[in-house]
Formats: structure tokens, C-alpha cells, sequence
């Protein structure tokens, strides 16, 4: 029997990276992408990286405390066969609750370092693709509505074919800036809006119905995350499908919102839901509630995105329009090569683990905690 490889090294990084412009959102304004980056290593020399991008207003655990939380399960870590993704969750497990994002950096950078051992990609690992290729959905911000409808005819130019438009609460600017997209690119984009729990409970049913005229796919988490009584509600009440997000925590509220008909769809983030494996178990569940899925975290560095891709090309229950498109929002990466996705659309690669080389220096550039 060939030896295991066992991890000899567990580190994070805590990098700042700029962005193209402002990226102006719910939760505000922003400029840089602070991120986790995490390397392991085996005692046979075999190495992998991981990357979570948490967002303020969004993510539970800032970006300084995964780093924090990484740091403090490194030790139980050490010594354990590093291609058993399923042993190092128990172990994590174990030392820490919860903990999801950083649990996830790490989770990730050992399928990066199993399929750089093994020769082959994260997507052989989870068992293999369903599609050869992943097509990515366009955002557009909370902008007047002359320049969403912009911002929407550039997307479809470049060849996109979903977006998602970002509403702040039940105003009639909001519905102003879904119209002006709609009458902007005609049939050319399938629509998305997300409020990013944004509405309540009374008021959210007879806004959403002012934006049916305008062909809408979906409409996202319109409430608190704490509320799944009231997406159930809410849907009822509405002829749009609703996607639940941010109430999607874990098993057990995924569980919840099944059980309480609570959504048509649910989105899943590999950082929010704690890896691969999990993330994966999410989908399986999901879909055998005749559920339909979407995947991906709206900003991050190219490593977190191949993670995504990566899920999104094992299961057939995720649907077109992955929104792990950070890599458009930014100005400058931490890999040799950063993944392009201008034209809405990535080809999956046979390299091996994730895919990507990390560069060095830019690590050493971006590193804010020496």
C-alpha cells in the first residue's frame, strides 16, 4: 500500500486586492476584495491552495476571523492523510462549530493538493463533469435606471445571456431600473432581482408583483435570512419563482425551507456552505425535493471561482447563470493567470486540482498581515 500523504503545513493569508471600479451594491460601496487564502502541504511535497472572499453585510465571518479560525485548527490538522477530505471535516469539526468559510479554504486547498498528487481535477474528485462548460450570469448594480439599462446592453453584446439586478428596497426606483433593463435588451437576457433581504414580510408580495410585467426568472431572498415562515408566505402570494439565499445556512435550514415550501430555488455558495462535500450533499438534497439550484458567490479571486465552476460542472441540478463572476469585478489576482469570463462563458480544463498556479509575489504584494 502506498504511504498517505500527511499535511506537514497549514497556513493563511490575508490579502487586499483592488477591483476594476466601485462595485455599488445593498450592502454598500466597495473598492478592494479582501480575501482568505489558505496553502497546504504534504510531507511527500504535493501542495494545494484554498480561497474564501467574505462580504460585508453578507458573510457571517469577516475575512480576518477565517484567517483567525484557520490558524487555530492548523494544529489538529497537522499529521492527517491529506488526501481524506472527509477526515479533515471531522477533525475541524471537532475543534471548532460552525466556522463555515474557513472551513471551506481549507477543504479546498486539500482537493487542490489531492488533484495535484493524483494528476487529475477537482472535478474527478467530486466524480466527475455533466458539462464540458459553465456559463456565467451578469449583475448589475443599484444604478439609476438609465445606466442599468447601460451596463444591461453590454453584458448581452458581450455574449451573456442572464443578469441579475440588485433592488433595495420596495421603491420605485427599483422597479424603474428592472423596467428600463427589460425594454433595454428585449428578450436578449433572462432577468434575475435580488434584494438582498432588503423588503418585509407585508410589503414584499405586492412589490414583487409590480415587477411581473417584466418577465422576470426569479426573485431573491426578499427577506430577512431569519424569516423562512415568511418566504413560504410570500410565495404563495407571488407568480414569480423565489429563490431563497441568504436563509440557506446549512442542512437543517435547507430542510426547513423544503419542508415549508419555502422557495422554488436555493442558491449555494461553496464559502458559506462549508466546502465542497457539503456544499455538494446541499445540491443532492435540493434537487431530490424537486428543487432547482443556483451556485456561486458574486465576488472573489480566481481560485474560489474555479472551486465553484468546479461544483457547478458535477451536478446537473445547477442551473445556467453560475454568479461566481469576481474575477470580471477585478483589477488584479494572486494566480499566474487569472480566469477569464468576459464572455459570460468558461470552458472547464483537465489541468490538475483547481487548476491554477498561484504567483508568489503577488501574494507578497497583497498580503495585508505580514
Amino acid at each position: 500500500m502506498t504511504d498517505p500523504h500527511r499535511l506537514t503545513t497549514i497556513e493563511a493569508v490575508l490579502v487586499e486586492v483592488p477591483m476594476k471600479a466601485p462595485t455599488h451594491g445593498v450592502h454598500g460601496t466597495v473598492s478592494t476584495q479582501r480575501s482568505a487564502l489558505v496553502r497546504v502541504a504534504s510531507d511527500r511535497g504535493a501542495e494545494g491552495w484554498g480561497n474564501v472572499d467574505p462580504t460585508v453585510g453578507y458573510s457571517t465571518m469577516a475575512v480576518a476571523d477565517v484567517v483567525a479560525a484557520v490558524r487555530r485548527l492548523a494544529p489538529a490538522l497537522r499529521g492527517a492523510d491529506a488526501l481524506n477530505a472527509q477526515r479533515a471535516l471531522a477533525i475541524m469539526d471537532r475543534e471548532l462549530h460552525e466556522m463555515f468559510e474557513a472551513k471551506a479554504a481549507i477543504e479546498m486547498a486539500l482537493f487542490d493538493l489531492a488533484g495535484q498528487a493524483l494528476g487529475v481535477p477537482v472535478t474527478t474528485l467530486l466524480g466527475g463533469r455533466v458539462r464540458d462548460e459553465v456559463r456565467f450570469n451578469a449583475w448589475i448594480g443599484t444604478v439609476p435606471p438609465a445606466q442599468a439599462a447601460r451596463e444591461a446592453v453590454a453584458w448581452a453584446d458581450r455574449g451573456f445571456r442572464s443578469a441579475k439586478i440588485k433592488v433595495d428596497g420596495a421603491t420605485d426606483e427599483g422597479v424603474a431600473r428592472v423596467a428600463a433593463v427589460r425594454e433595454a435588451v428585449g428578450d436578449r437576457l433572462a432577468l434575475r432581482v435580488d434584494f438582498n433581504e432588503t423588503l418585509t414580510r407585508d410589503q414584499a408580495p405586492a412589490f414583487i408583483r409590480r415587477l411581473e410585467p417584466y418577465g422576470l426568472t426569479l426573485v431573491e431572498q426578499p427577506i430577512p435570512r431569519d424569516q423562512i415562515a415568511g418566504l413560504a408566505e410570500i410565495r404563495s402570494k407571488i407568480g414569480i419563482p423565489l429563490m431563497a439565499d441568504e436563509s440557506v445556512t446549512d442542512g437543517a435550514s435547507l430542510i426547513e425551507i423544503i419542508r415549508r415550501e419555502a422557495a422554488d430555488l436555493v442558491k449555494v455558495k461553496v464559502m458559506k456552505q462549508g466546502g465542497f462535500l457539503r456544499t455538494r450533499a446541499m445540491i443532492d438534497c435540493a434537487a431530490a425535493a424537486g428543487l432547482r439550484v443556483v451556485l456561486g458567490h458574486g465576488f472573489g479571486l480566481t481560485l474560489s471561482t474555479l472551486g465553484e465552476v468546479a461544483l457547478a460542472a458535477v451536478s446537473e441540478a445547477v442551473i445556467d447563470g453560475c454568479e461566481a463572476v469576481g474575477p470580471l469585478k477585478m483589477a488584479a489576482d494572486v494566480v499566474v493567470d487569472a480566469v477569464r469570463l468576459d464572455a459570460g462563458v468558461l470552458a472547464l480544463s483537465d489541468a490538475p486540482g483547481l487548476g491554477a498556479v498561484v504567483d508568489a509575489d503577488a501574494v507578497k504584494r497583497y498580503r495585508l498581515d505580514g
